[in-house]
C-alpha cells in the first residue's frame, strides 16, 4: 500500500507523476493519491477579485485564511479543476480513478477551528469565521472498498465537520492521516524541491536519510511549506507508517525515484 501526495505548487510535473502512477498500478501496486491545488486556488481567487490571504501562526506555520468565500473558491479550484483533470489524465492512462474529496462519504472528518491565532506585524491576533479543520477520523472502510474493487481514489484536501460543513484541510497532513489509517508501508510527499534541505534554497544541502527522532531538529531548518511536510511526516510515522519520503515532483519517474532512494527518507 502506497499513499502519494502530489504538491499543489507550481513546478510539479503532473504528467510525469501520472505516467509513474500508471506504471506502478500495472505492476500491481495499490495506490491512493492525495493532491493539493494552492496555485490554482490562488489564481482563481486573483481572477475573481478575491486574492488569498496567508497567515502565520505563533508556532511559525503558514496557512491560507479560509473565510466562507475563500472556501468556495478553494472548492471550485481544487475539488473542481485539479481533481477533475487528474482523474481525466489517469483515465487516459488506463486507470479507473475515482475523484473525491474528504467531504464525500465523510472520508475525512475534522474539527472546525472557527477562530485561529496569528502573528501579524509582530502582534498576536485572533481571526474568526475560519473554515479550516484538524482531521479527527478517516473513513477507511470506504477507501478499502474502492481499492478492493480495483478503483484508485484521488482525494482533494477537504473535510467535513461535525455539523456537516465543508472545511479546508492541509493536504500533507491529510495524506499522513490517510496513510496511517490504511496501514500504508510508505507515504511519499512530492514537491517542487529535491527533498528537505539543510540550508534552503541550496539543493546541494539535501538531507538524504534521517530518523523520526531527528524530526524536531528538522523543524528548525525546514522553510515555508516544508514545515507542514515535516509535521505530516511525524504524524504518519506516529500512526504506524514505516517510512516517509519527501521527493522531487519535477522530474521523470518521481515516485519510482523516491522509492529507489532519491529525496529525503525518514524511517520509524
Amino acid at each position: 500500500m502506497l499513499v502519494v501526495k502530489l504538491g499543489g505548487t507550481e513546478g510539479v510535473d503532473f504528467d510525469a507523476i501520472v505516467q509513474d502512477v500508471a506504471a506502478l498500478h500495472r505492476a500491481g501496486e495499490k495506490l491512493v493519491l492525495v493532491h493539493g491545488g494552492s496555485a490554482e486556488a490562488n489564481a482563481l481567487g486573483e481572477a475573481l477579485g478575491y486574492p488569498p490571504r496567508f497567515v502565520t501562526s505563533p508556532s511559525g506555520f503558514t496557512s491560507r485564511y479560509t473565510d466562507r468565500r475563500t472556501l468556495e473558491i478553494f472548492l471550485m479550484a481544487v475539488r473542481g479543476k485539479v481533481n477533475g483533470l487528474l482523474v481525466e489524465q489517469l483515465q487516459r492512462a488506463g486507470i479507473n480513478a475515482v475523484g473525491l474529496s474528504g467531504l464525500d462519504g465523510r472520508i475525512l472528518q475534522a474539527r472546525r477551528k472557527g477562530a485561529i491565532k496569528i502573528v501579524e506585524n509582530g502582534k498576536r491576533k485572533v481571526l474568526r469565521g475560519d473554515y479550516t479543520g484538524k482531521i479527527t477520523n478517516v473513513n477507511v472502510g470506504l477507501l478499502r472498498l474502492l481499492l478492493h474493487e480495483g478503483y484508485m481514489p484521488v482525494l482533494a484536501p477537504l473535510a467535513v465537520s461535525e455539523k456537516g460543513e465543508a472545511l479546508n484541510v492541509d493536504a500533507d497532513r491529510a495524506a499522513a492521516m490517510v496513510a496511517a489509517a490504511l496501514g500504508a508501508d510508505t507515504l511519499i510527499l512530492l514537491t517542487a524541491a529535491p527533498g528537505l534541505l539543510r540550508a534552503f534554497p541550496d539543493e546541494s544541502t539535501l538531507i538524504r536519510r534521517m530518523s523520526a527522532a531527528e524530526l524536531d531538529q528538522a523543524m528548525d531548518y525546514a522553510k515555508n511549506r516544508m514545515k507542514k511536510k515535516v509535521l505530516a511526516a511525524r504524524e504518519a510515522l506516529e500512526g504506524g507508517v514505516q517510512r516517509v519520503i519527501m521527493a522531487d515532483g519535477r522530474v521523470a519517474e518521481p515516485i519510482r525515484r523516491a522509492l529507489a532512494g532519491q529525496g529525503t527518507t525518514i524511517q520509524r
